[in-house]
């Protein structure tokens, strides 16, 4: 787990041995079908389709900052909009937009559905509204661990899910951006955003969409040196640290809570965000859903245990 190569960040090292017990994982991160029978199913409304409390805004804000406007104090998302040219990389501002009415069955805002999309990972889901749908389905959020056992697909200490050979224009591997971040998308895959399941191959176990498309909640918390406050030896069944840190992310104070996100995204490029190798590893406030965010679910048990249907 881990990685140890030279354009490893901090947070990846060291690469360490851990071992976790059988599960069995969805194949596919939850899509947009199954998601709305989940809220047909008991009514259930999203993060993002709820006012946002101005108490817990201010807590991710830097000390100092000016309340938001309180005509902003409504149902909404982050959503990715390209941007006319090259910008700035280090301001994300650039190409993320809070938009009132974005969620997960509005996508890029109130006039957008997703008719056509059903297949395509459900997005704008926190990590309550994941466990909220895992504890429905019967199932939970994978650990990072296990999350990082089943990308690699056996494949152990390569660059990528699929080996260690980069995508290219002409060896597409996964739905990562194609072009130049985030002014031109060439969409030579043909996807502008996600992808439907199931569009890529699968790793060696059979499981898609480990790179890319969209991101996918895990159940720890986030620490960027949890590796190394981890110690040597090998762990078994890792539920990550008690506590989350991140004094690396300037767009919010260190100290907000933030659970683990893996895979990536149709958005991850070479030039600002690898994101899309099994150890790359980010993390993210629990309450936050955003146009590159979705998740899948894993049951616990040995080989020979029976995943239980979904409701």
């Amino acid at each position: 787990m881990g990685t140890d190569g030279p354009s490893a960040p901090p947070n990846e090292r060291p690469a360490h041995r851990v071992r976790v017990d059988g599960f069995w994982m969805d194949e596919h991160e939850v899509t947009n079908a199954e998601f709305a029978r989940f809220v047909e199913a008991n009514g259930y409304i999203t993060t993002a389709e709820k006012v946002p409390v101005l108490e817990e805004i201010m807590k991710q804000l830097p000390p100092g900052s000016e309340p938001p406007p309180k005509e902003n104090l409504v149902p909404g998302s982050l959503v990715f909009w390209q941007t006319d040219g090259p910008v700035d990389l280090r301001d994300y501002s650039q190409w993320w937009k809070w938009t009132p009415g974005a969620c997960w069955k509005h996508p890029e805002g109130p006039e957008s559905t997703i008719k056509g999309r059903e297949e395509h990972p459900v997005i704008h889901v926190s990590w309550d509204d994941a466990i909220a749908y895992a504890k429905w389905a019967g199932k939970r959020l994978p650990t990072e661990a296990e999350w990082e056992y089943a990308a690699r697909g056996g494949l152990d200490q390569r660059r990528f899910v699929w080996g260690d050979e980069s995508p290219s224009d002409t060896n597409i591997r996964a739905n990562i951006w194609e072009g130049d971040f985030p002014c031109r998308n060439t969409q030579r895959d043909g996807y502008e955003r996600t992808a439907p399941v199931k569009s890529y191959a699968s790793n060696g176990y059979g499981l898609y969409d480990m790179a890319g498309n969209a991101w996918e909640w895990c159940a720890d918390w986030y620490r960027a040196d949890a590796y190394v406050r981890a110690g040597t030896g090998v762990l078994v069944n890792p539920t990550g640290p008690d506590d989350s840190f991140d004094p690396a992310d300037r767009s919010a104070p260190a100290n907000v809570p933030r659970r683990v996100i893996r895979g990536g995204s149709f958005l991850c490029h070479v030039s600002y965000c690898e994101s899309y190798r099994p150890g790359a590893r980010r993390g993210t406030p629990p309450d936050t859903g955003m146009s590159h965010v979705g998740f899948r679910c894993v049951v616990s048990g040995a080989a020979e245990h029976e995943p239980r249907p979904e409701k």
